[in-house]
């Protein structure tokens, strides 16, 4: 009997919560951006739709509980403290990518933009490395670790 290799196709589409962000400088150096304990969610449709969200713990509230409107303290916090964005993806098996297409993105440099992301399945973690971006003004790799979520 042939053991068959699930393709990205086949394993990509789902709800995915993360276990780490994390990304590496050039000389080695392992950083959390969002904090150790960062949460997140990444939705990866079938259709070739995706939404990934992940935010720092212990943002501060906004006052008087409105959506749209805080302390600029706190909305500072709000948009440091998180990333977001959506779109639609293309898979590529045999270069082990997705390539994003950000249409909407927390980052207003990233709307509109194709990103590609580099896709490995290890004991049952969803694991993502981008080519590097800067993050603080550096250079770095980022490494995201997902889990498959449980509903």
């Amino acid at each position: 009997m042939e053991n068959k290799r699930l393709t990205i196709q086949e394993m990509l589409p789902g709800a995915w919560e993360l276990v780490s962000y994390q990304v590496m400088d050039s000389r080695g150096n392992v950083t959390y951006p969002l904090g150790a304990d960062a949460t997140g969610m990444a939705i990866f449709l079938a259709e070739g739709f995706m939404s990934v969200q992940i935010m720092s713990s212990g943002r501060p509230l906004y006052a008087g509980g409105d959506i749209h409107q805080g302390p600029d303290n706190a909305m500072i916090a709000a948009a440091k403290g998180y990333l977001a964005y959506s779109g639609s993806y293309q898979i590529f098996e045999d270069q082990g990518m997705v390539e994003q297409q950000m249409e909407v993105s927390l980052n207003p440099n990233w709307a509109g933009d194709n990103q590609p992301r580099y896709i490995q399945f290890l004991d049952e973690r969803l694991i993502i490395n981008s080519q590097p971006v800067f993050i603080h003004g550096q250079e770095q790799n980022t490494k995201l670790i997902w889990k498959r979520a449980e509903s």
